[in-house]
């Protein structure tokens, strides 16, 4: 009984998914609409390729058309007419290929077992990419589906190039995709990683004990953050992808494509996450108990801990910023990073302070909190704008 109540828990957790999933497509522009729109896309290019193959033309090999269309309309108008070449040489060589076994051996079974081998090895060349798959099957299908004849072939392959031809033009044709979106979507998605990351050590170092849990919940944050760069790297090399041909066409107009953050704002925050990550190793080191290096004094990590929390508001300030983009008026998230700037100044000049006077603090604490310092200097450098009008600080490397 308590089996199935889980069961039932997780049917109604993805039906809740589904239906959270449909509302965000019908609400606002996202991965959702876009994920929905490909798909009416693609059915419709199937639906088009059918009627024109096997209701007007009543080819007895019609379906060759929609299965080509339907594959077709892709993620980009690049990768359609790549893919679209690299499918139609597949279907051609196992067409041929079949046909060629047909007639050496006239019979069926031995035509099978003659050239599956071949074209299956030819499916795996590198330069049909995975479209290589579509020999054998295309094979397959013309040895088995119908007699083999030059007027069958002829007709496989002309489907075949009607079915790419009817797919390539719907994707380029109607609402062409330009992932651009999920560049400004994962850089913020980065940047709240990033305050999140800081937010978390910056709440155990104002806590009296620290725990081995602690330490291994800032590996798992920075392993986080190393995730949240690939999908950056990714959605930056589909919006490339995307631009390829879609921008060209004359169809398309960049006035409604929405604005792409510059390749910069990658670099910045390529270099904040190599600084918190570098944060994070040196607040491992200090919480493990087997440790080298003599553990520092307790109060000067809590006042770096607040210092660490300023910094995350500014990476939420920053990620504020990503979001509203350049089309609007972000005054609010540009007070909110000025405030949290500031703030980042006072604390770093206290603590700078505190390390000079060597009165007030031990030996292990000017060595670790200088090593800290520089890092948290570093992450404030890239954060603060160009034109911060507060002491824009120098990078030092740790």
């Amino acid at each position: 009984m308590g089996h199935l109540i889980e069961k039932l828990h997780v049917i109604q957790a993805e039906g809740r998914g589904i239906g959270d999933a449909a509302l965000r497509a019908w609400r606002e522009p996202g991965r959702e609409r876009d994920l929905l729109v490909q798909s009416l896309k693609a059915a419709g290019a199937a639906t088009l390729a059918w009627a024109i193959s096997g209701w007007w033309l009543k080819d007895p090999v019609a379906l060759m058309a929609p299965w080509v269309a339907v594959v077709l309309v892709q993620a980009t108008v690049y990768r359609s007419l790549f893919k679209g070449l690299q499918q139609l040489v597949a279907i051609a060589v196992g067409t041929l290929l079949a046909a060629g076994a047909e007639a050496m051996t006239g019979n069926t079974l031995a035509s099978v077992a003659l050239v599956l081998p071949v074209v299956m090895l030819l499916s795996n060349w590198p330069r049909l990419g995975d479209q290589g798959i579509y020999g054998p099957t295309t094979a397959l299908f013309t040895l088995t589906s119908s007699p083999v004849s030059s007027l069958t072939v002829s007709h496989r392959l002309l489907q075949a190039a009607l079915g790419a031809a009817i797919g390539i033009a719907v994707n380029a044709l109607i609402l062409p995709p330009v992932h651009l979106r999920n560049v400004r979507e994962n850089l913020s998605g980065l940047a709240r990683a990033t305050e999140d990351a800081l937010t978390r050590m910056a709440e155990v170092l104002t806590e009296e004990d620290w725990s081995d849990e602690a330490a291994s919940e800032w590996r798992r944050l920075s392993h986080s953050l190393g995730q949240w760069q690939e999908s950056l790297r990714s959605a930056r090399q589909w919006s490339h992808e995307s631009l390829r041909l879609t921008a060209r066409l004359p169809w398309s107009s960049r006035a409604k494509m929405p604005l792409l953050p510059t390749e910069s704002e990658d670099q910045r925050w390529g270099s904040i996450v190599a600084q918190v990550r570098a944060v994070s190793d040196t607040l491992t080191d200090i919480a493990d108990e087997n440790r080298a290096i003599s553990a520092p004094d307790r109060q000067p990590l809590c006042d770096y801990g607040r210092l660490l929390a300023d910094l995350a508001a500014a990476c939420a300030a920053r990620a504020d910023l990503i979001q509203i983009g350049q089309s609007s008026e972000p005054r609010d998230a540009h007070t909110a990073l000025d405030r949290a700037l500031d703030s980042v100044e006072r604390r770093h000049s206290a603590l700078h302070k505190q390390l000079t006077d060597e009165r007030s603090v031990s030996t292990a604490t000017i060595a670790v909190l200088g090593t800290l310092l520089i890092q948290a200097q570093n992450i404030w450098y890239h954060l603060a704008p160009d034109d911060w009008p507060g002491t824009t600080p120098g990078t030092t490397e740790a």
